[in-house]
């Protein structure tokens, strides 16, 4: 007889969407492991997306917990191994089936919660800082440096070697962005204070991109993976191409793990969190029994960190 575990998927016809069923347990593919699920992390790239997604469907990238089946093939980790995965969906749940090339081992030093933040905000993070190369005394400007992943950014770019400039909303994260190891802090679009930029991140859109383009230093990279003020924008094209060797590039990080599998970048962000160079910043920890309230909580901005929900038995 079939297993059943519980997971959280959409449920149309429930205020928040999201709620927590019992499904089929996981069956593993030869290069997958199944993992017992300790602890998740919510981003709100997920949540927008089970606001439309029918009904059935499991949200969820971020996770860490315990192999309870290793990968036949023999990749992996073994049985009784601390990991922190990723998947493109259904991460929320007691337990997952997950391919090796999508997990990185935890020392003890690293806690399932800090874990669980990693995936999509410290990848996306990690990954969109090396787009621009040696960072070492560049200026760097990290718009929404409040969020999961602008945080991220900021301690690892300043850990690059780079001049790191934080832009925040509002005036009260000043100094939250601050412990994330930024030299200098914007508050709205005061973008000219600072620059010119050799590298920015981008997430925040609207009126915000073409400023940044705008006080990119000749040759500068601004690398956008989101676009939270809005994605109707208009910038001066004769102003962006005439100062010279200026480049736009679109971000998403399931295209980018095409590229490099999800595992390398893990490892690499568990070792820094282990030594105390990343520390993420969680804001909000719950049961995931709340998995719905706390969605919306994210969604309206009522929080500037991360969100980690512990699984319970």
């Amino acid at each position: 007889m079939t297993h059943s575990v519980r997971a959280v998927l959409v449920d149309s016809t429930v205020p928040e969407r999201l709620v927590i069923r019992k499904v089929e347990a996981p069956i593993a593919l030869p290069n997958q492991a199944i993992v017992q699920v300790a602890a998740i992390s919510l981003n709100r790239g997920e949540v927008r997306c089970s606001q439309q997604a029918a009904a059935g469907w499991r949200p969820g990238w971020d996770f860490a917990g315990t192999i309870v089946q290793a990968a036949i093939d023999g990749s992996g980790f073994p049985i009784g191994t601390r990991i922190v995965g990723f998947l493109p969906e259904g991460a929320w749940a007691e337990q997952v089936a997950v391919p090796t090339h999508a997990i990185a081992a935890l020392p003890y030093t690293v806690d399932f919660k800090s874990a669980a933040t990693l995936p999509v905000a410290g990848l996306t993070a990690l990954l969109a800082l090396e787009r621009g190369g040696s960072l070492l005394d560049r200026s760097v400007l990290i718009t929404g440096a409040s969020g999961g992943v602008g945080y991220f950014a900021c301690q690892l770019a300043a850990q690059a070697g780079a001049i790191v400039t934080a832009q925040v909303r509002r005036p009260e994260l000043v100094e939250f962005v601050k412990t994330a190891k930024a030299d200098r802090v914007i508050v709205g679009d005061e973008f000219d204070r600072y620059s010119p930029y050799n590298l920015v991140l981008e997430s925040v859109g609207g009126e915000v991109l073409p400023a940044v383009l705008k006080s990119l230093a000749p040759d500068g990279v601004c690398i956008m993976f989101g676009a939270t003020a809005g994605s109707d924008i208009t910038f001066n094209a004769s102003q962006f191409y005439s100062k010279g060797g200026l480049s736009l590039y679109g971000f998403i990080l399931f295209h980018e793990l095409k590229k490099q599998p999800a595992s390398v970048g893990l490892a690499r962000l568990v070792k820094l969190v282990a030594n105390g160079s990343l520390a993420p910043h969680i804001d909000l920890e719950a049961p995931w029994s709340e998995i719905a309230q706390v969605a919306r909580q994210l969604t309206d901005r009522q929080f500037p960190g991360k969100a980690v929900l512990h699984i319970q038995p």
